[in-house]
């Protein structure tokens, strides 16, 4: 682990290796293989389709979707490429710098959405940008429970904290204020579920939590956090690399002990209802706010992949609101409202 130092000025952003692409894509194809393979393993029936795709003005992907699995009703890992000579208006609003640049951009993204209301949805995504002297590295890791148990939360969290704590002590802290900022449904004015870790922009100038993104605060408890830890100095593109790589790797072990222990628990036509309704919060943030999604439209990738997110079933409510002292009603006044999660104390 490298030793950072931090203070308040942001050091320049630096020249990736010569063989960042490839470094990169390489390791966010094997995280594709190496999650397509744990998932299938704990599904038991289930197996994953894959469609190769091309994209007429650089790159493509490969497409891999699981339906109706013992667990998973569906499910999708992609793993995309893009490169181009014009740049997406979402990229030349937030780095002005890259104009003029011929762009590279690759990624591994996921989505699963169980059968069994008792097993969360689970959301993964990261990635790396580059043009000229512009890149940096982002992305994320969220759950979204809809009978949700403490103890997965607690353990989601602590696992992805472990990850982080082996590149930066603020890196967790950070990323999560920014998670449960970033996953937020404003129209409903409630996060998407119980969060977990996500970052954007993140180069050689070391801030954590940069306002100029779209979207940003300055008065955030993300942003007010990343401030007080400063400048995070000394940090390279082979530190950032191993972060993401840290990151990608924590996820079959924070999510697969929760399947393993709710996939046998029982529900009724209650309980699928329910979770039919509150994907219908997946739909809404995911074609109003997800910035992943509004990039591959912007860059003509391939629809199918993008919006391979979107639940198989999903249901919407007049007016819904829960039961007094129900399960339901826990959801919402305790696990859709930002908790720190790594020091909950559990029942003895």
């Amino acid at each position: 682990m490298t030793a950072f130092s931090t203070s308040e000025s942001a050091t320049s952003t630096t020249l990736p290796p010569s063989d960042s692409r490839e470094r990169v894509s390489q390791f966010l194809r094997s995280l594709q293989d190496q999650i397509c393979q744990g998932l299938a393993q704990v599904d038991g029936n289930g197996t994953f389709q894959e469609d190769s795709w091309v994209r007429e003005d650089g790159g493509g992907g490969r497409s891999r979707v699981m339906r109706e699995g013992d667990v998973f009703e569906q499910g999708g890992v992609n793993f995309s490429e893009v490169w181009g000579k014009d740049l997406p208006p979402s990229i030349v609003m937030q780095r002005p710098e890259a104009r003029g640049y011929e762009f590279y951009a690759t990624g591994t993204s996921m989505v699963l959405h169980p059968r069994n209301p008792y097993i969360p949805t689970v959301h993964l995504n990261y990635r790396y940008f580059e043009a000229g002297p512009v890149w940096w590295f982002g992305g994320g890791i969220d759950l979204t429970p809809y009978y949700p148990f403490a103890e997965d939360v607690v353990h989601f969290h602590q696992t992805l904290k472990q990850a982080c704590d082996r590149h930066h002590p603020e890196y967790y802290p950070t990323f999560k204020l920014w998670c449960d900022e970033y996953f937020y449904l404003k129209h409903r004015q409630e996060t998407r579920g119980v969060g977990g870790i996500f970052f954007d922009y993140q180069d050689t100038q070391g801030i954590l939590y940069p306002v100029a993104y779209p979207g940003s605060q300055s008065d955030t408890a993300a942003a007010r956090h990343s401030q007080s830890v400063g400048t995070v100095h000394n940090r390279n593109w082979d530190d950032l690399f191993g972060f993401i790589q840290s990151c990608g790797t924590a996820f079959l072990p924070a999510y697969l002990p929760i399947v393993e222990r709710r996939r046998s628990h029982e529900y009724g036509e209650r309980e699928r209802n329910f979770q039919l309704y509150r994907r219908g919060r997946y739909v809404e943030f995911n074609l109003v706010y997800d910035r992943g999604t509004i990039f591959g439209l912007q860059t003509n990738g391939r629809t199918e992949s993008i919006l391979m997110s979107l639940p198989p079933l999903v249901r919407w409510e007049y007016g819904y609101t829960p039961e007094p002292n129900t399960p339901e009603a826990a959801l919402y006044e305790t696990f859709l409202k930002p908790q720190d999660w790594v020091n909950w104390t559990l029942p003895s």
